[in-house]
């Protein structure tokens, strides 16, 4: 098939006439002549007269030799002119020939002899100026080469949508030869792919003559090995000269590589940004270790473990000589496989040898990457055979172990398997897990910070808490101290029952405002100078105005208090108030009411006096003492909370340990913000 019919519809497949004529014939302006056996012109065509100058009325007749020759050319001329009218009858070349503005210039020839019926003999001659031919040569040598060796996938079809040329690069892109191609539409030829787009865009590229640049398309190719394919698609219109239609080129670059690193890292950055909001939101250590493990799988790997060094988590613990001890603190998976229960069950210790990968990586404080995992890495990797031989049928081929550091501390490890997914861990794996381990090993050290003062504040709470009392006259009591979720919120809560000289007890119960060890340890002061002046047999109202004093000189201490003491003789029991929540008085088969005392101000106020107020306790009468972290919450209102508490306690009668359950169940059940303290004192029966 020649180079201009390539473009050419056939009459016999598509049913349409043929074009008007057109293409590269037009381009080279091919003059035609035509000589007797003596040499003179008998025919003579417009494109001649063109080339030459002569017009057909000038050249009939004449001699070609003296009319478009040097005279120095003649012989040399004569010598062709007899060898194609010989036995040769055909002579091709370049030759200088005359113009009629007298100028000679290089023509390209084609002559061949021609016979009539009657056995007469003629020489057709046809010639173009060599220049033209020559760089429409070179333009289509050119052309052919960069089609040839172009890394774009190239095409032509013809206004039928069928291919009549590929080039070598969209033979490798559609995964099809040539052969494949040539001749058949578009949907015949590539319809693994959104043909219908395709099409339309080449209907529409036809009919507008407006080019369709960089259509983005991803879809499979014919090697279903190869997966989907991102590639960019352009479409043009070609035409001839006298701009008729004569197909549609299209160009193809795949863009699959820099497609799967633009997904890739919009997949690293919503990792980041995910782990940036969903690691750290307690100071839950368990928590935050669950919260990194679950971010990174699927996404990064498919099987997670956060584990923590024992040194770490306990600094008075020894190192293991030549192991690695680990408490293992989460593991995700984004399937159940052998690979999940190849792995340290959170909360148990797990010792790996010094030869095992996460001991290296823990060691040296550097990552640890096994692209692609052999049988003989497994023992490195699994705490022993056992766990080798479930990594290996679940798959293990790809692994990594990023140390946690926080503050230049290792603190564990972040372990990473892919069994599922087919693609090796590589080095922006590696750079991301880095980045997700750095960034969760600070939050993993706040709460482990977190859980040391938190432990060290509530020892330090519940060592200056008392002890059951003994020896009460006429009193039974119950009580609690329940700390709160949040290291910061332990500290300030106390309660304390006193005996004193005689049949007296008094009854404490405070709050110190603030959090952590500073508010446990004025607590501490307070309860240590409470008990001291209990000893005084001092009115409630005086004690609370020492305690206001020593309040005052504890670095701005502040606190809410309230002082009772009962006396089983009287029957009577004296209460003064610093600011603290009114207690409830429960007497049988009457609703429990708030003691309505006068508020008083909080101790460390200074200056503000205190009054004590009696009340009259008979037989199974209850005193309710409480701190605020009982009752209080952010969504409802202080009186609607204490309706609830005088509610519950206006239910069954119970034992006292019951009634100090029941309210902290029901009262603390969503409220863990605070501490609180819970006292109860039931007046005896005989």
């Amino acid at each position: 098939m020649g180079t201009s019919d390539a473009f050419r519809p056939d009459p016999a497949r598509a049913g349409v006439p043929v074009y008007e004529p057109g293409g590269l014939l037009d381009v080279l302006n091919v003059a035609a002549a035509v000589l007797d056996q003596d040499g003179r012109i008998v025919l003579w065509s417009p494109q001649a007269e063109e080339l030459f100058g002569w017009t057909a009325a000038e050249a009939l007749g004449e001699y070609a030799a003296r009319l478009l020759v040097a005279e120095e050319n003649h012989d040399e001329v004569l010598r062709l002119f007899a060898k194609v009218m010989g036995d040769a009858g055909t002579w091709a070349g370049s030759f200088p020939a005359l113009h009629k503005d007298g100028t000679t210039r290089l023509l390209e020839f084609r002559n061949m002899r021609l016979e009539d019926r009657s056995g007469g003999v003629y020489a057709l001659g046809m010639a173009t100026d060599q220049q033209v031919l020559r760089g429409l040569e070179r333009d289509l040598a050119l052309s052919l080469r960069l089609v040839a060796q172009s890394p774009i996938g190239l095409a032509v079809l013809d206004t039928g949508l069928r291919y009549v040329m590929v080039n070598p690069a969209l033979e490798r892109i559609h995964g099809l030869p040539a052969r494949s191609h040539i001749g058949r539409h578009v949907r015949e030829a590539i319809p693994f792919t959104d043909v219908e787009v395709v099409e339309s865009a080449m209907r529409q590229v036809l009919a507008t003559g407006t080019p369709l640049v960089d259509q983005f398309i991803v879809g499979p190719t014919a090697d279903p090995e190869a997966g989907e394919r991102a590639r960019l698609v352009s479409y043009y219109r070609l035409e001839d000269p006298a701009g008729r239609a004569l197909g549609v080129a299209t160009s193809v670059v795949d863009v699959t590589d820099r497609h799967r690193s633009t997904t890739e890292a919009r997949r690293r950055l919503a990792l980041i940004a995910d782990a940036s909001v969903l690691i750290g939101t307690t100071l839950d250590l368990d928590q935050t270790a669950r919260e990194l493990a679950d971010v990174v799988v699927p996404g990064l790997a498919d099987v997670a473990a956060v584990d923590v060094l024992d040194t770490a988590l306990r600094p008075s613990s020894a190192p293991s000589e030549g192991q690695a001890v680990f408490r293992a603190l989460a593991v995700a998976a984004s399937d159940a496989t052998e690979a999940v229960r190849a792995a340290d069950p959170p909360g148990e210790i797990a010792k790996y040898d010094a030869d095992r990968l996460v001991s290296q990586c823990v060691r040296t404080g550097r990552p640890v990457r096994l692209a692609h995992v052999t049988p003989g890495d497994l023992p490195r990797i699994a705490r022993d055979e056992a766990a080798a031989a479930m990594l290996g049928r679940a798959g293990l081929h790809s692994y990594m172990a990023v140390p946690l550091i926080a503050r230049g501390e290792v603190l564990g490890a972040l372990d990473l398997k892919r069994t599922r997914n087919r693609e090796p861990f590589g080095e922006d794996d590696l750079v991301l897990a880095g980045e997700l381990a750095a960034r969760a090993a600070v939050c993993i050290d706040n709460a482990r910070w977190y859980q040391r003062e938190r432990a060290t504040a509530v020892t330090l709470q519940r060592d200056l808490l008392p002890q059951r009392p003994q020896n009460l006259v006429g009193l039974e009591v119950a009580y609690r101290y329940q700390p709160a979720g949040s290291a910061s919120q332990v500290g300030g809560d106390w309660f304390d029952v006193i005996p004193q000289d005689g049949t007296q007890s008094a009854l404490v119960v405070g709050d110190v405002m603030g959090s952590g060890i500073n508010a446990a340890a004025a607590m501490g002061q307070l309860r240590t100078a409470a008990r001291t002046l209990s000893g005084l047999g001092l009115d409630p109202a005086r004690v609370l105005h020492h305690l206001d004093r020593t309040a005052s000189g504890l670095d701005q201490t502040i606190a809410t208090c309230l002082y009772a003491v009962y006396d089983p003789d009287s029957e009577r029991c004296c209460l003064a108030n610093a600011g603290h929540l009114p207690p409830v008085l429960v007497r049988p088969g009457k609703r429990p009411t708030l003691l309505d005392l006068p508020t008083g101000a909080p101790l460390g106020v200074g200056g503000v006096p205190f009054e004590s107020v009696s009340v009259v306790l008979a037989p199974g009468d209850q005193l309710v003492l409480y701190t605020d972290g009982l009752v209080e919450t952010r969504d409802e209102a202080i009186d609607a909370r204490l309706e609830v508490l005088i509610d519950l306690l206006d239910g069954p009668r119970g034992d006292l340990e019951a009634t100090c359950d029941l309210l902290l169940g029901e009262l603390r059940e969503d409220n863990d913000q605070d501490d609180v303290a819970l006292l109860i004192a039931r007046v005896r029966s005989g």
